[in-house]
């Protein structure tokens, strides 16, 4: 049987509206692409972001448009990073390790993925709704809180009361200026936040080269593929590896290993989205200081054969999910 590509887009309602600086969502659009070889399928699932230019017909088409004798390793020459790239790369490799028997893990010579604290996230609300929203995580070791530039302090003071003991991280997708940034920084630090990702826009965060922060810095959408670092030394402390940005497990190792090597600290993060999005992220927990694959704790329901979270933790895929 030759080899076969669909691609399949998928709405899976939220629990309730998840709210970031560049807007709220009540569902998670997704997009599932399937390559089948005799009687072996693989599946890889990724989020097509308006952010980066992306819609969901648009990677509908790159994938299905995409010559499947080309296999995993003609992606990087035929495809951008991207999205529609991602789910194709990650299908790849389940399907590699359905038809060769093994983890993906035994594939890719990294090492056997652990249960590991993952950061659950707080939406950006009014300051009592985060309040009551941190109670509500107070016993999770890890927090992570979606923040714009307003009321920042009194926000995270009242998050910081409510959940004492928990490890936290914010983000505030882009939405700071540098003046913002140091004004706040320092009672940020005295609150215990122990890393800041992607405060200013990506275009804009040339003015970090002159600004050594008590707080580590984290690169999100400043930082896409290996080919950006480079230019993000001296800015940031840390880069936010996500498959979506990178085009797949494939780039998203190198990035991991190549930003290990430059003396950066890795965060994995997701999109919101399904188990089988988060389990190749999963694949790079070992490299990382920060887990962020919250994303299916935010849906009404998650896969078949989903990803078990429990008391902040993540737990690795089965075979029945991925890889």
């Amino acid at each position: 049987m030759a080899r076969q590509i669909s691609a399949t887009p998928e709405l899976w309602p939220l629990v309730q509206p998840f709210a970031i600086s560049r807007g709220v969502k009540t569902v998670a659009e997704v997009v599932v692409a399937e390559v089948t070889e005799d009687s072996a399928a693989g599946c890889g699932e990724c989020v097509p972001y308006a952010h980066y230019g992306e819609t969901i017909e648009g990677v509908l088409n790159a994938i299905r448009g995409y010559d499947p004798s080309g296999g995993r390793a003609g992606l990087a020459s035929n495809l951008p990073p991207g999205a529609a790239r991602n789910a194709l790369d990650c299908a790849f490799w389940d399907l590699e390790a359905k038809r060769d028997r093994k983890r993906v893990w035994e594939l890719t010579g990294t090492a056997l993925p652990e249960p590991t604290v993952t950061a659950e996230t707080i939406s950006l609300g009014t300051t009592k709704e985060m309040a009551a929203a941190a109670a509500r995580l107070s016993r999770n070791p890890l927090i992570k809180v979606k923040l714009d530039a307003e009321n920042v302090v009194e926000r995270m003071r009242v998050v910081r009361r409510n959940a004492p003991e928990a490890r936290l991280i914010i983000d505030p997708n882009e939405s700071w200026d540098l003046d913002l940034l140091y004004d706040i920084v320092q009672v940020l630090a005295e609150l215990g936040v122990e890393m800041i990702e992607q405060p200013l826009p990506a275009a804009a965060d040339d003015g970090l080269e002159e600004f050594t922060s008590p707080v580590p810095l984290c690169a999100d959408e400043s930082c896409h593929t290996a080919a950006d670092l480079e230019r993000l030394r001296g800015k940031y402390q840390m880069i936010n590896i996500k498959l979506d940005k990178s085009g797949g497990l494939s780039e998203a190792l190198a990035l991991a290993r190549g930003a290990t090597e430059a003396g950066f600290e890795i965060m994995i993060g997701c999109m919101v989205a399904t188990s089988l999005a988060m389990a190749p992220a999963m694949v790079l927990a070992p490299f990382a200081r920060f887990v962020d694959l919250d994303g299916p704790l935010l849906l009404e329901r998650d896969r078949d054969f989903g990803l078990k979270f429990s008391n902040g933790t993540i737990y690795p895929p089965g075979p029945g999910l991925w890889g």
